[in-house]
């Protein structure tokens, strides 16, 4: 059944471990349609890609690291910090309380290290510009047909937002539809880096601060269908503030230690797409809850 419902579930690097209750709730969405759908993503290695071409791709602190505007000190301390602190964030070992004052310690220094390089706004849009950042293939069609429904999109991301702002309309159309919440740079008078904006955002507290503190989730409490795509299982919470959810479909992107933690993925997730650099299969149900409409 659910095969028939949507055929690109049944592709090879598409785990599901229970397909009866995903079909309800996809069957869910399609009966109510449209206008009870919102969506909430991370962006990086969720909208981005992992890899294009062979080549991995730079997730939003990585283009910083790539350019040629920040002082060779920057990157050897930012590249260190990644090769310590990755592997944890990655470790399917350890629990997300362990991990959590290890992310706020990562995520403590490298926004120290960059506040030190004053860069200006249009040292970021350079950088994007000339970065490896790569949006996943279908996702300008899948950021225009929400835009064209009016379905809202809130991209949640432990990254840095000028630099998401930069990619999505160096790559697509940054749409009204969209809101951004990440870790912003604050500027000063001359328009240089002074340090971030409002509370830190890290890959483990998407459920707290940030967006459940505003009227975000109330105002859209008629829309009770949440597609909710992530790569971690910080991920899981990004929704956590959605008032009268009725049906959440987990879609999770497992790019890498697929074998270690895959049975953790699927015990998470409801979907989980293994090493694909597309939206092919959110884009395949989203199309067919936008059909019901016709």
């Amino acid at each position: 059944m659910m095969k028939r419902l949507i055929p690109e579930l049944s592709l090879q690097n598409v785990r599901i471990a229970n397909p009866e209750h995903v079909t309800e709730v996809i069957q869910n969405m399609i009966r109510d349609g449209q206008n009870k759908l919102q969506v909430v993503a991370d962006f990086d290695r969720t909208l981005s890609k992992y890899t294009h071409r062979g080549q991995i791709c730079s997730t939003c602190h990585n283009v910083l690291e790539e350019g040629h505007v920040l002082p060779e000190f920057y990157k050897d301390e930012a590249r260190a910090l990644r090769d310590h602190y990755f592997p944890i964030e990655m470790n399917p070992k350890l629990t997300i309380e362990e991990k959590i004052p290890v992310m706020v310690e990562w995520w403590t220094k490298a926004h120290g290290l960059l506040s030190k390089c004053h860069i200006t706004k249009d040292d970021v849009r350079i950088m994007v510009e000339n970065s490896t950042a790569r949006l996943r293939d279908g996702c300008t069609w899948f950021f225009d047909q929400l835009q064209a429904t009016d379905i809202p999109l809130l991209i949640f991301s432990a990254g840095i937002g000028d630099v998401i702002i930069e990619v999505i309309k160096h790559q697509a159309t940054l749409h009204d539809n969209m809101k951004v919440v990440s870790n912003y740079l604050e500027y000063d008078d001359q328009g240089k880096m002074t340090g971030f904006q409002d509370e830190m955002i890290h890959v483990y507290n998407k459920n707290e601060g940030a967006i459940h503190d505003s009227d975000y989730f109330q105002k859209l409490e008629h829309r009770n269908n949440v597609i909710l795509m992530g790569d971690s299982l910080g991920d899981l919470h990004m929704a956590d503030g959605a008032v009268g959810v009725q049906n959440k479909l987990k879609i999770g992107f497992l790019n890498v230690k697929v074998e270690e933690s895959l049975e953790l993925y699927m015990k998470k997730y409801d979907i989980v797409i293994l090493e694909d650099e597309t939206l092919n299969v959110v884009n395949a149900i989203l199309r067919k809850v936008l059909q019901s409409e016709q």
